[in-house]
Parts: C-alpha cells; structure tokens; sequence
C-alpha cells in the first residue's frame, strides 16, 4: 500500500501492473503535448520562456501571484496568447516545479549510496531555499517532468547496486524530496515574524511559573548555528536506511 502511495506522490501510473492506460478522457501531460497549439500564428515565446517568466515572478511575489494574466505581463504580452502554449495554470506550476529540478549538479555516483543521496539532499535543500515556493507544491503536486525523470534516474542509478526492491527505491525518492520540503518549510516558517512573537510568548509562558517544563525546555541554551545542517543530514540518512534497509 505504501508503496502505491508513493508511486502516486511522485505522479506513477498504478494499475494491476503499476501501470493506468490512458482514457479518451484523460489529457496526456504538457511534455507530450505539442509545444505550441497547432492552430494561430507561429510562436512568438516558448514554454521555456513562458516558465522563467513564472518561477521569477513566484520567486519575487510568492506562488499566489502566478497567474496567466500576470505571467503574461511580464513577457509583455496578452493572456490569451499564452495558452497557445500552455493550457491551464496547474501545466504552469508543472512546468515550474520541473524546471527547477534542472538547478541538481548530477555527478557520477561514488559507490556510497548514503553520501551520494545527501548530496543530493543539500542540493535539494539549497533549490527550495532559492525558490521558497518549492517545497509546497513537492508536497502537495509533484510532478515527474524531463528534468525530474532526469533526477530519479540518478537516484536510481546511485541505488543500483543496493539490494532494495525496486519499489522502497522508489520510495526513497519520494522520501528524500519529500523531506527536505518540510525541513525547509520548517525554516523558512521560524524565521517569520510570527515565529518571533509564538517564542516571545513561550518565554512568558515559562516566566509564569505554571508549566515547568516548558519552562525547563526554554532553559536549554539555543542549539549551535550549524547544529541544523547536521540535524538534516542525521534525520535523512536515518529515514532513507529505515525504507532501504
């Protein structure tokens, strides 16, 4: 069962065979979907235009301001232009999330399994912290396009001489990505204003005298600057060995 939930977070067919036919119904994704529409006048952008425009307007102005009509704006053209090339918002946020797994430095595997995928951990991390609104859609709409095929290659590559089965490695790229969303989620929250006022009001909290261990948890000095690197790093291997073995 966790193994199907797994293969649908990262968007694979399921089936009898872990494969889905597709329907009449069903539209292929954007990547197998002709670069532009066939009817109108040859393409003036491209989608690879169309999604720089998107990433650095959600970079700037967070992920609720990319919209078609904003996207379009900033390539100095009209909205309806662009879905010659792209048909809906949610093909934007694919296209968006993809071309940021485009950022990784694949470097040929080591033959350690654990140091290779953490390098791809921090990387990871580094991308999410560029593009703070990463880590949401890893979570909530992950999408496996050119670049994210790419990256699970690798990772499959890293794993191939590890004795798991095929799908706990499958597993173990959802984990790893999944993961280091939420650590970053994580640390772009606490260094939000509202984190600030949530530790002020702990601190009057344990001042109070009412609750005295919270009070003893506040008395504990502030962990070391890099302690979060390291707590990562530690949190991930033990997660990736847990499902590996």
């Amino acid at each position: 069962m966790f193994a199907n939930t797994v293969r649908r977070a990262v968007g694979w067919p399921q089936g009898p065979q872990g494969r889905r036919p597709l329907t009449g119904q069903q539209e292929p994704v954007i990547w197998m979907r002709p670069e532009q529409a066939a009817a109108g006048r040859p393409a003036e952008r491209s989608r690879a235009e169309i999604t720089a425009a998107a990433v650095e307007l959600a970079d700037r102005e967070g992920l609720d301001a990319v919209s078609m009509r904003r996207v379009a704006a900033a390539l100095d053209t009209g909205a309806a232009s662009l879905y010659r090339y792209v048909s809906a918002r949610d093909d934007l946020l694919a296209l968006m999330v993809d071309s940021t797994a485009g950022e990784y430095d694949l470097s040929p595997p080591t033959g350690d399994w654990q140091a290779d995928l953490l390098v791809i951990a921090r990387q990871a991390r580094q991308i999410m912290q560029r593009h703070p609104w990463l880590p949401e859609l890893v979570i909530t709409r992950p999408v496996l396009g050119p670049h994210g095929v790419d990256l699970l290659e690798h990772v499959l590559d890293v794993l191939a001489g590890h004795p798991a089965e095929p799908a706990a490695k499958l597993e173990a790229f959802a984990l790893l990505n999944a993961l280091t969303a939420l650590f970053v989620q994580h640390e772009l929250a606490a260094a939000a204003p509202e984190a600030r006022r949530q530790a002020a009001y702990l601190q009057h909290i344990a001042a109070a005298g009412g609750h005295p261990r919270i009070a003893a948890l506040q008395a504990v000095a502030a962990p070391p600057a890099d302690t979060s690197r390291d707590r990562f790093a530690s949190v991930l291997v033990r997660a990736l060995t847990g499902v590996l073995g």
